[in-house]
């Protein structure tokens, strides 16, 4: 889905009604069906009942045999059905399901997380206590471990693995809520029209051929909330996310704190703030000089890993915005570009980042 701008910020505003909002939970999944089972079973048992809300799951090129019992788990759930998208990406599944659906709401929550029984019930009756009602909702997300948390990893980064345990209600970026709190697509209800008004989300973010790029779901709710709906979180909308005992590994922490690097400037430039890059880009470099010797100890070290993943960050950062769209031309950019380019570490992708950020410039009020 392209991202094409709405006309107007009338067309943007939420409905101001007493009626209780209808909801589509919606679930992506590649090659994922056991975790699939469990989250199905989550929806097939709230507590508003199978006829009070319906259920997209959206295949996203998953292998032949893996559809056909997604097919049959999907037909046993009397409101799901199934959709099969065969182009790659998290965000294009997602914006598949909310082009299908016909709902007030588009709930979405991952294949490995579980809604608690009143999940669409609290969805309801938090969007009913606002007039207008929200543009977009974020929630609790419990951990359930597959396997216990390691004692090395950084009590800072229990977020990483898209954990939000902080109990409370507020209006995102604002004193409301903690510092740097943001919605994760685990758990994230949009109001649809609009959504796909704004044409959706980044297809160029999110999970996409292997690469963890990231913050899909924050360019959302920041653009809906720049358009003047609201951004709201509430700790009473829970899910339990099930965290894969693969994630628990110094590898995979690296890795995401990599990409999530490189996802900050991407989302910063969709949100047409580019410039902010360019000023934070010293910094990064910086940072990236002084953790540089850490960060040549081998990935599956622990060792170190309070300077190794700033490291991971800042490089990713600092590729992205180099090597990625909107280059500095100037000889000194030229040349880190460069020195860069040589070094090891994963291709950064061309996101076409800078026509989506002329484009989203054009419709913000």
């Amino acid at each position: 889905m392209q991202d094409g701008g709405a006309s107007t910020d009338e067309t943007l505003k939420a409905p101001a009604q007493a009626v209780r909002p209808s909801v589509t939970a919606c679930l992506v999944t590649h090659n994922r069906p056991h975790y699939v089972r469990s989250c199905l079973e989550s929806l097939r048992v709230q507590s508003i009942g199978l006829d009070g809300f319906d259920i997209i799951v959206v295949d996203s090129c998953c292998r032949p045999e893996v559809s056909a019992e997604l097919a049959a788990m999907v037909a046993t759930v009397p409101n799901a059905r199934l959709l099969r998208e065969d182009r790659p990406g998290a965000s294009v599944a997602r914006n598949r399901g909310a082009a299908a659906s016909n709902a007030d709401y588009i709930a979405y929550l991952d294949d490995d997380a579980l809604a608690m029984p009143d999940w669409i019930e609290q969805i309801q009756r938090v969007v009913v206590e606002h007039d207008p009602w929200p543009g977009v909702l974020g929630g609790k997300v419990v951990p359930e471990w597959e396997a216990p948390l390691p004692d090395w990893w950084p009590e800072s980064l229990r977020g990483i693995l898209s954990i939000i345990e902080w109990d409370g209600r507020g209006e995102f970026r604002s004193s409301q809520v903690p510092a740097g709190l943001e919605p994760y697509g685990v758990n994230m209800v949009v109001l649809r029209k609009p959504l796909l008004e704004l044409g959706g989300f980044a297809e160029k973010l999110g999970r996409v051929a292997g690469l963890l790029l990231s913050d899909e779901d924050v360019q959302v709710a920041w653009r809906l909330q720049d358009h003047g709906l609201s951004a709201w979180y509430d700790s009473r909308i829970v899910v339990r996310h099930q965290i894969q005992a693969v994630r628990l590994r110094p590898e995979w922490l690296l890795d995401r704190l990599y990409w999530q690097g490189a996802s900050t400037v991407a989302t910063q430039r969709i949100l047409g703030s580019g410039n902010q890059v360019w000023r934070d880009l010293p910094r990064r470099l910086l940072v990236e000089a002084l953790t540089l010797p850490a960060g040549l100890l081998p990935k599956r070290s622990t060792a170190l890993l309070g300077l190794r993943w700033r490291y991971a960050y800042a490089s990713g950062f600092t590729r992205m915005a180099l090597m990625g769209e909107q280059p500095k031309r100037s000889l000194p950019m030229r040349l880190l570009r460069k020195l860069l380019g040589r070094q090891d570490g994963p291709i950064i992708p061309r996101l076409d980042i800078g026509a989506r950020a002329e484009e989203n410039a054009e419709t913000r009020p």
